[in-house]
């Protein structure tokens, strides 16, 4: 329902003298009664607007209208009711309703009374015109319609031209600089961020597999914003039955499911994992009011925080842990029944504050599980109570070895100091004994954690840990790895080494690793990152013996989650809504450090032909897109940001240019929370290269790379002899194929052999024959020209045309080469900036005093592009092989029940 007031003067909202109330339907009515009266008076009012515009009316649909919100169109209060969908578009429309009115040249009749003799003045052209005393309410309505058809999108299209405009700035779509994030990318003098600091205290109960916690928070208000409440995360949540996560989660297939399968969905629904909240105080014990949203919690603060102000409180809870198998997660526990232990890897286990942003305010999405983590940075302090024959690793600097490590593994601890490789903390032999034994009490191991976003931590009888101290570009750096014997031979072998490796390539193309530990663990959870520690999943088989995969498997994940330190833990991007920022730029690195792990590593992204597949497939959206909206999520956020800045590196900036823009990013956002906006403008800024297009192409749309060769032309320099030049073309005459028709026609009788006489001059002229007039007019050309003009006329150089087309939508470098007659190649790199006055199809200049023999595109497969059958001139056979096989009739129902029988039978005997 659409409220209209029709008044001279502004009024309050339910004070505007409504004229009446008009359903769509009515609307549309209206409307079309007034195209046909404002015909008749002459009024012009485009039909093909108008049809558009109440198709757009239409679509709106009465479902949407709930809430009061005012809208303004020049002079007149149009009262629209909406819902919370659709603020977004009434703040466009209050921008752009002013627009409407001065385009349109009868707006002024709607204010004043409906009198034909008053004037209105227009304030653009500062012209007059009288009202007609057309129907005012019907004009409203026609302004209505054409506020809710103006474009949402900040995109312009160009229907002349017919092609969008991939060279387009980004401007209009990233947010505006301000003074905290400043235009060249980095932060500004205003920039802030808020802080949290955590005092906990933890204790796992082995036999119940339940976490119980207690917490003291700090926040710090380093905002300009008075703040009247806090948001926090109960992570945790999502395990509840009735979690959005659950309940949003589509049905699986089927016709066919595994028993384990059936087990997790069975379990699934009836296992509750969500925290319980016992306790909400301040810093003097006082109840605070809190209430919970799902996987949020708000706290209403008894007084506002202002700037620069702090607020203590408390929090108590607990829940059930799950078990990693039946419930899957980023958390849960892993049961061996063989020795009746268990490896708990705790994760998103305590209430987190959520961010508060300068871009954003309160970053509380509901977790889905998906999009992880908005986090603040911090100092923890935390205690976690386990059984005493337990070892325990987690975020930060174990506080109270002498409590906690026999004196025989505190020894250990001091020779891995100086160690040259990985020294066992706990051996083999102390972690199987530990298996076979059972806890006599209870210990608590302390741990301190600074300048972190978050703590996690890994406790089990079962781990063995080996350790070693790096050197990171001047940082002691502990590399500690803690895994169960199953895990064996792999992790002794390959983890810490990992480790180690990470830390040395990432902290080459970002900053010095600043922890002062690195932590992988063995456990349920194949790849999970927290600060200092990371959580890590393959194993050998039983036998001890394990494919390639598996092992590159364990060196890659060890290095993509100790390499997530970097990205978000320290650079520290929101997650929760921008998953490429983190995995993308890691899964980048990722791919540098296993290159230099050994030569030929077999890495599954990063490389441009790998992302081939994924880039012609049609469920696919932009990389820029919420967390929880993605398709082939793995592909998506993972493997195309990370090729599309190899791709940049390699082919387009060039290593040395883009190794200081990605290392200026790391340094300006290092402790930071940076956005898009942010590495995007860095990057530029810092290279000195405008790179809109390529953000454009590969990070805001689904286009592929696809240029194809689809011709190309040879121009010679003709001579300005006759003799020559019409010589040249007789010989082409001559080599022009001779047609069918004409071959057989030729020793046919001529008329013009029986009667002589028919044949006249054209008979026996060719227009190919120099003449006299040509040398004359040749002899004149020379003598008009000077020596250097005379010198062009010796050009004997190949002018090459190449011609072609951008099948894909994404504009790239072209990268040419050629093979010549002789045997030699030449490769072309043709920037994209090609494109840009038509990225559909172009056409390039070569000029080479040799002839080629034919030419490629991509040669070294840099671009990822999709079709490299159209990449050559001349067109490639295409080649490929088939398998022969011997066809099998398979046995009818008959048979296989005789053959049963037939089995039965000789068991029977046997």
């Amino acid at each position: 329902m659409l409220k209209i007031a029709l008044i001279n003067e502004p009024c309050k909202v339910g004070d505007c003298p409504f004229l009446e109330d008009l359903s769509l339907p009515e609307i549309r009515y209206r409307i079309s009664a007034y195209r046909r009266l404002s015909t008749k008076n002459s009024t012009r009012i485009p039909n093909n607007e108008y049809l558009r515009n109440v198709r757009v009316a239409e679509a709106w649909g009465s479902g949407w209208f709930a809430g009061e919100t005012v809208v303004w169109v020049g002079c007149v209060h149009v009262l629209l009711e909406i819902d919370l969908v659709t603020k977004f578009r009434l703040m466009i429309l209050k921008k752009r309703n002013s627009r409407v009115v001065l385009n349109k040249a009868y707006a002024h009749c709607l204010v004043g009374k409906n009198d034909s003799s008053e004037e209105k003045r227009f304030s653009r052209t500062g012209k007059t015109r009288k009202c007609s005393g057309q129907p005012k309410l019907a004009t409203l309505l026609f302004l209505i319609a054409s506020v809710v058809a103006q474009p949402l999108s900040a995109q312009v299209t160009n229907s002349k031209y017919g092609q969008a405009d991939s060279f387009r700035q980004l401007d209009e779509i990233l947010p505006t600089p301000t003074e905290s994030r400043l235009g060249s990318g980095a932060p500004g003098p205003q920039y802030w961020q808020q802080r949290a600091d955590y005092v906990i205290q933890v204790e796992i109960d082995d036999e119940k597999k339940h976490l119980t916690g207690s917490e003291k928070v700090t926040y710090h208000n380093k905002s300009p914003h008075t703040l009247r409440y806090l948001w926090l995360q109960l992570d945790a949540n999502i395990f509840a039955p009735d979690s959005d996560s659950a309940l949003t989660s589509t049905a699986p297939s089927l016709s066919r499911i595994s028993t384990n399968s059936l087990k997790r969905l069975r379990t699934r629904q009836a296992f509750d994992g969500s925290m319980t909240v016992t306790k909400v105080v301040d810093g003097q014990g006082q109840p605070l009011k809190h209430t919970l949203v799902k996987t949020m919690m708000r706290i209403d603060l008894p007084a506002p925080l202002e700037p620069s102000e702090s607020f203590t409180f408390e929090v108590d809870w607990n829940y059930a842990i799950n078990n990693s198998d039946l419930v899957p997660g980023r958390t849960g526990y892993e049961d061996f029944e063989k020795d009746g232990n268990t490896i708990y890897e705790i994760a998103h286990w305590f209430p987190r504050l959520v961010a508060y942003t300068d871009y954003a305010g309160w970053q509380h999405k509901q977790f889905l599980g998906r999009g992880e983590f908005t986090l603040e940075l911090g100092d923890y302090e935390l205690s976690i109570t386990v059984p005493n024959d337990h070892i325990v690793s987690a975020s930060g600097v174990l506080q109270n070895p002498d409590e906690v490590l026999s004196e025989a593994q505190r020894q250990r601890l001091e020779t891995a100091k100086n160690a040259t490789k990985p020294v066992f903390i706990v051996t083999p032999e102390e972690a199987e004994k530990n298996e076979s034994s059972k806890p006599t009490g209870k210990k608590t191991w302390v741990f301190k954690a600074d300048n972190v976003r978050d703590v996690a931590f890994a406790t089990s009888r079962k781990f063995i840990w080996d350790a070693q101290r790096h050197n990171v570009e001047g940082q002691s750096v502990w590399a500690m790895s803690f895994y169960p014997k199953e895990a064996e031979p792999l992790w002794s072998r390959y983890s810490t080494h990992s480790i180690i490796h990470t830390l040395d390539v990432y902290s080459r193309y970002t900053f010095p690793y600043p922890y002062p530990v690195a932590i992988s663990v063995n456990g349920p959870v194949y790849g999970m990152e927290y600060p200092m520690i990371c959580f890590n999943g393959p194993r050998p088989e039983e036998d001890k013996t394990y494919s390639d995969r598996t092992k590159y498997g364990l060196i890659s994940v060890i290095i993509h989650e100790v390499g997530h330190n970097y990205f978000p833990m320290i650079v520290n991007s929101d997650e929760r809504q921008w998953t490429w920022m983190d995995e993308g730029l890691n899964t980048f690195l990722q791919y540098l450090a296993e290159q230099e792990w050994e030569e030929k590593y077999p890495s599954r992204r990063g490389e441009p032909k790998l992302i081939v597949p994924y880039m012609r497939s049609s469920s696919q959206v932009p990389i820029m897109t919420n967390s929880e909206s993605i398709l082939q999520f793995g592909n998506n956020a993972y493997a195309k940001p990370a090729t599309a800045l190899n791709i940049l590196r390699e082919s387009i900036l060039g290593r040395e240019l883009f190794d200081f823009a990605f290392k200026e990013y790391a340094r300006r956002w290092k402790f930071k929370r940076p956005t898009p906006s942010d590495f995007f403008r860095t990057m530029e800024d810092a290279s000195g290269v405008d790179l809109d297009w390529f953000w454009r192409g590969w990070f805001y749309s689904t286009d592929h790379v696809d240029i194809s060769i689809n011709k190309i032309r040879l121009y010679t320099l003709a001579s300005p002899d006759p003799e020559v030049e019409k010589g040249e073309k007789k010989r082409e005459r001559e080599e022009e194929p001779k047609t069918v028709p004409s071959q057989r026609n030729k020793d046919l009788p001529k008329r013009v052999d029986q009667f002589p006489e028919l044949k006249d001059f054209y008979n026996d002229f060719d227009k190919l024959d120099v003449t006299e007039n040509d040398k004359k007019a040749y002899e004149k050309f020379l003598k008009s020209l000077d020596e250097d003009e005379k010198e062009l006329l010796l050009e004997k150089r190949n002018f090459y045309i190449f011609d072609f087309e951008n099948v894909g939508g994404l504009v790239m470098p072209i990268i040419v080469e050629c093979h010549f007659e002789d045997d030699t190649k030449q490769i072309l790199r043709i920037p994209a900036e090609i494109w840009r006055h038509n990225n559909q199809k172009v056409s390039k200049l070569f000029i080479t005093p040799k002839t080629i023999e034919s030419i490629q595109i991509d040669p070294h497969l840099e671009t990822a592009d999709t079709d490299v059958e159209n990449n050559h001139w001349p067109r490639k056979v295409i080649k490929s092989r088939f398998q022969l096989y011997k066809e099998k009739k398979s046995k009818n129902e008959m048979q296989k029940a005789k053959s049963l029988q037939k089995d039965a039978s000789k068991d029977t005997q046997k």
